[in-house]
């Protein structure tokens, strides 16, 4: 339902539309909840219809942690550490070359659209503003691409074992978004709950993943760990 003063366009702003919601407190939008300290806040014109063109993303990440490997395939991403230091890493497609730059409060680090990347603490908690210019950016996780992918296309494509692949990629269930999962996350999916499309770690029993018997279908072939 439209509010009263929306105008689907900033450009399109007159004093006869009235003034558009222009206000909105990002802590009421969850992105992604690892934990308390592990958190994701985002705001896109979903939250503010007028903000054509942008969107913004509040993380906080606790050494240990890290925003998973991910792309953006319709948005470039600037990131400005607001406390402590950060590890952003970047595939360069053009030269094929990684870069590292730890960046400081104040300092910015820009990442080119549908460019691979990944963030990590270099302090014991770090806070970063990630800005996009797309109000409605797109993620591309790693932790979906390696999970969806057929554990025989990683044999054809690099000549990887069939098996010795589908073992090693069998504890990612979900998209993981801030890592490493928890050890519920991987096990029961039923100890989650959802948050936007994500999910968010409730309380319980932690089992050993010792325990669990995994099963994978593989042309038509069932496969036991």
């Amino acid at each position: 339902m439209r509010k009263s003063g929306f105008v689907p366009d900033n450009t399109n702003i007159k004093k006869t539309s009235g003034t558009p919601n222009l206000f909105f407190d990002s802590r009421d939008n969850i992105f992604f909840q690892r934990d308390d300290e592990n958190i994701a806040y985002e705001v896109t014109s979903t939250q503010i219809p007028a903000m054509v063109g942008g969107a913004f993303v509040d993380l906080y990440l606790t050494k240990g942690h890290i925003r998973e490997p991910h792309w953006h395939p319709n948005a470039w991403e600037l990131d400005v550490v607001v406390s402590g230091e950060a590890l952003i890493s970047i595939v360069d497609p053009d030269t094929n070359k990684l870069h590292h730059y730890k960046a400081k409060a104040g300092q910015v680090v820009f990442i080119p659209m549908a460019w691979w990347h990944w963030i990590r603490p270099a302090s014991e908690k770090v806070h970063l503003h990630l800005f996009f210019n797309n109000d409605q950016f797109e993620t591309a996780e790693g932790s979906d691409t390696l999970r969806l992918t057929p554990p025989e296309v990683f044999k054809m494509a690099y000549g990887l074992d069939v098996n010795q692949i589908a073992d090693a990629l069998s504890p990612i269930k979900e998209s993981v978004v801030i890592g490493p999962p928890s050890e519920s996350h991987l096990l029961n999916k039923d100890n989650f709950s959802s948050s936007r499309g994500r999910f968010v770690p409730r309380e319980g029993k932690q089992k050993q993943w010792s325990e669990q018997e995994i099963s994978i279908q593989i042309n038509d072939k069932e496969f036991r760990f």
